[in-house]
């Protein structure tokens, strides 16, 4: 979402509106995000998206009905012991790297922890790379936003939670998944999508050195940019 669907942290008129065609032109939406799994809930709740993947692929939540469901695969005894242990690697890194803030929405999360290098705090490339080293050595999971550094137990990353998530709700062959979806993101974290589907595109604003790259790049940033490969994917769907 981060500076691919939001603009700065504001979700855009036209983001906004860009959904809703998407939507209505008869494609299915999902959030992919690494923000947290309680933000799911709204989102599927208030915008016009079916799913939504949270905390970097972690977690599914969709709706039900007039409630939501979340969709984990950890028990929630394993789930609340992960997260005991990422809370207090989250403590050391932030006494070892005193510019590392707790993202103020850390007791909305479920599975990881994540420490803000660019939402309100700006943090210097190679303390986060110190950072990222530290956690590895202890034998954790790093992924970096344009905003925050998370750290984790979990083994998914955003392309396979997104391709479970559509197995669960859909039905959808993982191969198959991987051919008929396209993904829009705009940072590091999203390098496994990038990877992983046929169709992929990014905001001018792309940031990190993704291994695989998006194939397209929008001409505009941001919210701007996103809209802009709506129309293009509109577009191409009614010439079609």
């Amino acid at each position: 979402m981060d500076d691919t669907l939001l603009d700065r942290g504001e979700l855009r008129p036209e983001a906004l509106s860009a959904l809703y065609q998407l939507r209505d032109s008869g494609l299915k939406l999902m959030v992919v995000t690494g923000r947290p799994a309680s933000w799911g809930c709204v989102l599927v709740r208030q915008w016009p998206v079916f799913a939504a993947v949270m905390e970097n692929g972690a977690v599914g939540v969709c709706r039900e009905g007039r409630t939501t469901r979340f969709l984990d695969s950890v028990d929630p005894a394993a789930r609340r012991h992960r997260r005991e242990r990422v809370r207090q690697l989250g403590l050391e890194l932030q006494r070892r790297f005193p510019e590392l803030h707790c993202a103020d929405e850390y007791d909305a999360r479920i599975s990881d922890y994540a420490l803000d290098i660019g939402e309100t705090h700006q943090v210097d490339a190679e303390v986060v790379s110190a950072a990222v080293a530290l956690a590895r050595e202890r034998g954790f999971r790093t992924s970096c936003s344009s905003v925050h550094l998370h750290v984790t137990l979990d083994p998914d990353d955003k392309a396979s939670g997104a391709i479970r998530v559509l197995r669960s709700l859909l039905g959808i062959d993982p191969t198959a998944a991987r051919e008929r979806f396209a993904f829009i993101g705009d940072s590091g974290n999203d390098a496994a999508c990038f990877a992983a589907f046929r169709t992929t595109i990014a905001p001018r604003n792309l940031s990190g050195r993704p291994t695989i790259g998006p194939r397209f790049i929008a001409t505009e940033a941001r919210a701007a940019g996103f809209a802009e490969a709506a129309h293009a994917i509109l577009q191409a769907r009614s010439s079609t």
